[in-house]
């Protein structure tokens, strides 16, 4: 399946305050992330490699300890197993891709 309109695709919010439509490959998945403002992530790691892009709003990151404020326009690669925690200051529109897949969020 070639083309997806993400509109169809069901929302789930896997963390609170975190709302996200999933896409899922072969070999990555991408999720387009819905987030309320003050919304924290605390701190995880996974095996898989991500790339957080900041699409709209300003979101704080961790990542191995060191923390930024993320603005429209900025990215973070963040390598498999590194420990990374977030929070929304404000209402936020993020976009993650994983690699590999995220089997997790397969399930929603």
């Amino acid at each position: 399946m070639p083309f997806i309109k993400l509109d169809q695709i069901p929302e789930v919010e896997p963390a609170k305050g975190y709302h996200a439509t999933f896409v899922h490959s072969k070999n990555m998945t991408i999720a387009y992330w819905r987030v309320d403002a003050g919304s924290a992530l605390p701190d995880h790691s996974h095996p898989h490699e991500q790339m957080c892009t900041v699409i709209d709003g300003t979101f704080e990151l961790t990542v191995d300890g060191e923390t930024q404020k993320m603005e429209r326009g900025q990215m973070a690669i963040i390598p498999g197993g590194i420990a990374h925690s977030g929070k929304a200051l404000t209402e936020c529109f993020l976009i993650d891709n994983f690699y590999p897949v995220r089997e997790d969020y397969r399930s929603g």
